[in-house]
């Protein structure tokens, strides 16, 4: 699903981004809702970069007063009856044109799934937050582009049951 967003972005730098577990939801600008493994899942865009409530898990990546990033790299949590798992990269591109192609790219392989949420943002076509459920188990992929630092920050999660 693509959403075009009619509001300017607030995160614009990869390392102003946070990393919270058990937040409660927050507003959204849009939701994508679904179901994995029997788990009811949202994904969410928000102003400020994403949400996703899965089951046991409200995972928040951004920009968050009284919430200084950067993002950590790992997270493994110990929940009832689940394990966590976080990681998060950032890739910075060379020039405008090697970060218009990746962004390019991201949206194009994103475009036709109906369990992925791409917002683009005004005032430039790359400034992109997607997310995407992974294809088995419960899991998502995020990617969050920022063209005036031409960095791409990527995250991927995944929920485990124990039992």
């Amino acid at each position: 699903m693509l959403a075009t967003l009619r509001t300017a972005y607030v995160d614009s730098r990869a390392d102003a981004l946070s990393f919270a577990l058990g937040l409660p939801a927050l507003d959204a600008l849009a939701v994508l809702p679904a179901e994995r493994a029997g788990l009811a899942v949202e994904l969410r865009l928000l102003g400020a970069s994403h949400q996703v409530l899965a089951g046991p898990v409200s995972e928040t990546v951004a920009c968050l007063p009284g919430r200084p990033g950067p993002l950590p790299g790992r997270v493994n949590e110990a929940l009832p009856g689940w394990s966590y798992e976080f990681g998060a990269t950032t890739v910075t591109h060379e020039d405008d044109a090697a970060f218009g192609t990746a962004v390019d790219d991201l949206c194009a392989r994103l475009a036709d799934r109906d369990d992925a949420l791409t917002g683009t943002f005004p005032g430039s076509p790359y400034a992109v937050t997607a997310l995407a459920l992974a294809a088995n188990g419960l899991g998502w992929r995020t990617w969050h582009a920022y063209p005036q630092t031409r960095e791409i920050v990527m995250t991927r999660s995944r929920l485990v049951s124990e039992s």
